[in-house]
């Protein structure tokens, strides 16, 4: 377990619930990169599939949660962006 991918991933995981609040309040994902949310996504499956394969500790766990944040953040983001697209 290192200190610092549990730094990292509990300052992202600090990140994320402020989009999520940002995306709910404006209602409007414009400016929004879905490209980047699928890669960082990726990324942390990735560090889940390391964690499972090679190295498991308690850090899988914050991976887990981050991913689950991203992806409440993109399913927000698809569901703003077609309701704009209905309206508009």
């Amino acid at each position: 377990m290192s200190i610092f991918e549990i730094i990292m991933l509990v300052c992202f995981g600090v990140s994320w619930p402020f989009a999520i609040a940002t995306t709910i309040r404006v209602k409007n994902p414009t400016g929004k990169s879905f490209v980047f949310m699928v890669l960082v996504l990726v990324g942390y499956i990735a560090g889940c599939l390391h964690k499972l394969l090679h190295q498991f500790d308690g850090v899988f766990w914050l991976y887990v949660l981050n991913g689950l944040l991203v992806l409440v953040d993109m399913v927000l983001s698809l569901y703003y962006l077609r309701r704009l697209r209905r309206l508009g």
